[in-house]
């Protein structure tokens, strides 16, 4: 597995069974609170420590949809100088519950890939983030039309 470029990729350059590492990131409290300001999530569960400390959690978790967005947000190096379009989302799982102090990373791997006419190809990245544990707490498909290499 190598750790993600910072030279641009393109089409070309995705073979299917190619892994890569992003970089990590602590998921820090004001993470969690700004974010549920942000999209307007004032769930308990995420907010009050007291109220979650009494679920099965045990205390509070970090939204699935941050630890998407982080997860996203670290993979752009892959894509940053290629992408035509984020196509969608297939398979999303969340496996495990993501707090404030953990520590999550991207493994992408390149699952599909498929030319699609001239100056572009779609490929299809499987991500797996895992906590610092290297627990895997969420896995998703992601299909993106990316650019052929400039002639």
């Amino acid at each position: 597995m190598s750790t993600a470029p910072i030279m641009p990729l393109y089409f070309e350059d995705y073979e299917v069974g190619a892994r890569f590492k992003t970089y990590s990131r602590t998921i820090t409290e004001a993470d969690l609170a700004m974010f549920c300001a942000l999209v307007g999530y004032h769930m308990p569960l995420f907010i009050d420590e007291h109220y979650a400390r009494e679920t099965r959690f045990g205390g509070r978790i970090v939204p699935g949809s941050l630890t998407a967005s982080y997860s996203t947000a670290s993979t752009e190096v892959l894509t940053r100088w290629s992408i035509i379009a984020h196509l969608g989302n297939r398979e999303a799982r969340f496996l495990g519950p993501v707090r404030p102090g953990d520590t999550i990373t991207t493994h992408v791997e390149v699952i599909e890939r498929s030319d699609r006419g001239e100056g572009r190809g779609m490929v299809t990245f499987r991500d797996t983030v895992v906590n610092q544990d290297g627990t895997t707490v969420y896995t998703v498909e992601k299909l993106v039309m990316v650019k052929k290499r400039p002639a």
